[in-house]
């Protein structure tokens, strides 16, 4: 993927690894467009990086990216990237029923949000000569944490279309990345000040570096999720999943 001149569309940009990625591209020559649902977060960014724009968008709405894919194309002719961040982290327990309804709105935004934007915006996508879909799963696709059972099958669920599409797109001009973070120190699960999840500015300056390499991988991995990511290839599935199943909120 080029460093610059690319016009590129972010969802779930208003905070975190999405806010971080947009920042980096527009530092980098890039136009960028954020998209999200808090129409505020939205004006204080472009308001505080001038020439970041924004489109309202909430991926658990199927009308919703419609209208952002059409007023996209529209706007910004020249949009060859989308990156499908967007996504929400809740714990669960099942044996209490209201745990569903946080299971069913993960569905709805990890999985099917990033399923449907990849539909939306493939039209615009496959008439450029270098377009790039980046889909954001985690490194918990490939070990599930217990305590966010829904979210690891989303990401799950988010790698495989992922490997699928790729095939799919394969004599198209339209690349497809995955990119599989490990926990960072985000608010996405009250990470924010995590010792064991990783600096936001150390994992931006990771993925942009493998991001840029060249060839251009299929999967942007991370040295901390490697661990996770390889679990099973290496024989390290069930010390990978205990370590999961161990792990504790904080408390105070």
């Amino acid at each position: 993927m080029k460093t610059s001149g690319n016009t590129i569309l972010i969802t779930g940009s208003t905070s975190g690894i999405g806010l971080g990625l947009a920042i980096r591209f527009h530092q980098a020559g890039n136009k960028v467009i954020v998209a999200g649902r808090r129409k505020a977060l939205l004006e204080q960014i472009t308001t505080d990086h001038p020439g970041i724009e924004a489109i309202e968008l909430d991926v658990a709405d199927a009308q919703s990216i419609v209208q952002a894919s059409e007023l996209a194309a529209a706007r910004y002719p020249d949009l060859n990237v989308v990156i499908n961040n967007a996504g929400i982290m809740l714990s669960e327990k099942a044996l209490e029923p209201d745990s569903l309804k946080s299971a069913e709105e993960s569905v709805a935004i990890n999985l099917l949000g990033t399923i449907r934007m990849t539909y939306a915006f493939l039209p615009q996508l496959v008439l450029k000569s270098d377009s790039v879909i980046i889909n954001v799963s985690s490194s918990l696709a490939f070990v599930p944490f217990p305590i966010a059972m829904t979210y690891s099958a989303t990401k799950a669920g988010v790698h495989a279309f992922t490997e699928a599409l790729r095939v799919q797109l394969a004599e198209t001009s339209v690349r497809v990345i995955e990119l599989a973070p490990p926990g960072v120190r985000t608010m996405l699960f009250g990470q924010e000040s995590d010792d064991h999840a990783m600096p936001l500015e150390d994992f931006l300056d990771e993925t942009l570096a493998l991001l840029h390499g060249k060839p251009t991988p299929k999967e942007i991995i991370v040295e901390r999720a490697k661990f996770f990511r390889t679990a099973q290839a290496t024989g390290n599935y069930d010390q990978a999943l205990d370590m999961l199943s161990a792990w504790q909120p904080r408390t105070e």
